[in-house]
């Protein structure tokens, strides 16, 4: 990729804190949320592949949402566990570029991806009895080629417009890993590329797939609405609520961060919030789909047996 700026070989990630004793304690946080992480998301993948009685539409999202979150906490928590215990808090700058286009794809493709399980959540409650032949396996591996290849698609353009500015206001990155708007603030000159990306981030990988989800929700609502048995309302939607929290979480975080006005824009406060959809998030999300689910934890204890 060409990069009209020749003098940034490397950023430097100020991370949270210059503290020795602070460092070692984020590490030890981010070490275990990040084992955690990995335990969680392997079981519920192992669990998902091992069990038939799981092996349906809904099913096949939640593993393939449990395998990206294993890839999207791996492309920033060894760096940040790297950061905290070392004095090198340096990146090259392919590694920054690497690990900025592998965030976004993988993050807009989690955007998709929960719209294509909005969308499945629907067929379940409006058309049960036809949900196996609407959510066939060829529509269900559409949506899931369709999410990543959205995510990836967006993610190329933009890491292309953002690496080829001109970083003439030095490289410390004061942020935790190499993020859009710290890159940009470390940009000088023209910066066209940057409205552009701000363009494409809330139009094509969060506003879109949101209406889609408010779409699909709409007409689960309005469908659960028709169900006059006040235990079978309570039973559509419980098949829908751990999406839906997983969705508030996720796009909360995110729509905070990008979509406010640049001049409220706070690195420390948004350090926090990117933290929860980088590294936390992908903790939370087996969590969200097991705990209240009888066939994970019938599954769980077939295998543990």
């Amino acid at each position: 990729m060409e990069r009209s700026n020749q003098t940034v070989t490397d950023f430097i990630l100020v991370g949270f804190t210059t503290d020795p004793v602070m460092q070692l304690v984020l590490f030890v946080v981010f070490l275990g949320v990040y084992s955690l992480t990995l335990v969680a998301n392997s079981t519920l993948i192992i669990l998902i592949s091992n069990d038939s009685r799981l092996h349906t539409p809904m099913y096949f999202f939640i593993e393939n949402l449990s395998f990206l979150d294993l890839w999207y906490s791996s492309v920033y928590t060894p760096k940040i566990l790297v950061t905290c215990i070392s004095e090198d808090k340096s990146i090259s700058f392919a590694g920054c570029l690497c690990q900025f286009f592998f965030s976004a794809g993988l993050a807009y493709s989690e955007c998709y991806l929960l719209a294509a399980m909005a969308y499945d959540r629907y067929v379940a409650i409006a058309k049960p009895l036809l949900y196996s032949q609407v959510m066939s396996k060829k529509l269900c591996a559409f949506l899931l080629t369709s999410s990543y290849l959205g995510g990836f698609i967006s993610s190329s353009i933009i890491t292309k417009r953002i690496f080829a500015l001109n970083f003439c206001s030095g490289n410390v990155i004061d942020d935790f890993f190499c993020d859009l708007l710290p890159l940009v603030k470390l940009a000088c000159g023209r910066k066209d590329g940057y409205q552009t990306v701000l363009y494409i981030i809330p139009v094509s990988n969060v506003i879109i797939p949101s209406v889609l989800i408010l779409a699909s929700y709409l007409f689960i609502i309005a469908t659960i609405l028709r169900i006059h048995s006040t235990q079978r309302r309570l039973k559509a939607f419980s098949t829908c609520s751990s999406h839906l929290v997983s969705v508030i979480l996720y796009y909360g975080s995110i729509l905070y961060i990008y979509s406010r006005p640049r001049s409220s824009y706070s690195l420390d406060n948004d350090k926090i919030v990117s933290t929860f959809y980088t590294v936390v998030f992908p903790m939370l999300n087996p969590m969200i789909y097991s705990l209240r689910n009888k066939d994970v934890k019938e599954a769980l204890n077939k295998l543990i047996k």
